[in-house]
């Protein structure tokens, strides 16, 4: 019996996710989560065999999840509405076993826990055409630049950081919104965040 915890914080669908998953014959869902903290909690408490997780829970993101999980035992299927490469470099970080999109056949998801738990990894073929489409096109610099603007810092403690001037600075943000098409700090960090080149 593959014994499974899902996370997902849209109740409907976390209800008729479990009830599909508990149809099958060799399938058992031993524990439901409606946010990542819940999620972590439920399979510390039952040693699943498989843990399936959204990625957008509240207190904590199926993605902050499966990094806690990472090295647990537990084989982690993400399962999400985004095809976002960021996301899916992110979640092979992570070490999960299958990344598959929410609008795939009900049927899919149990083929793929079987998968899972055979050895093999699953993830979406659309998002593994996405995620070798696009690299990051800052350098280190511009990156360190990015993280600390991320963080909340000012050009001024920016150049504290990094021992350089707050002009140095500033023509470092303007060199990185140019490069990635963006007019805004905030802009800049969303755009990074979502293709996965920052936390």
């Amino acid at each position: 019996m593959i014994r499974i915890v899902i996370a997902e914080d849209q109740r409907l669908l976390l209800g008729a996710l479990a009830s599909l998953l508990d149809l099958e014959e060799d399938m058992q869902v031993v524990g439901r989560a409606g946010n990542g903290e819940e999620a972590l909690k439920l399979v510390r408490e039952h040693q699943p065999d498989v843990c399936v997780m959204d990625i957008e829970m509240p207190l904590k993101s199926g993605l902050e999840a499966a990094e806690e999980l990472k090295g647990t035992g537990c084989k982690m299927i993400i399962l999400t509405t985004f095809a976002r490469s960021g996301y899916f470099g992110r979640a092979l970080k992570a070490g999960v076993n299958g990344y598959l999109l929410k609008d795939s056949p009900s049927e899919e998801l149990a083929d793929s826990i079987r998968a899972v738990m055979a050895g093999k990894r699953i993830y979406a073929p659309e998002l593994v055409d996405e995620a070798y489409g696009e690299a990051n096109p800052l350098t280190d610099r511009e990156q360190e630049v990015l993280e600390l603007m991320a963080d909340g810092r000012s050009t001024k403690e920016i150049a504290g950081e990094l021992q350089i001037t707050t002009g140095t600075v500033r023509n470092y943000i303007s060199v990185i919104l140019d490069k990635l098409g963006v007019s805004s700090r905030i802009e800049a960090i969303l755009r990074s965040r979502e293709k996965g080149w920052i936390k």
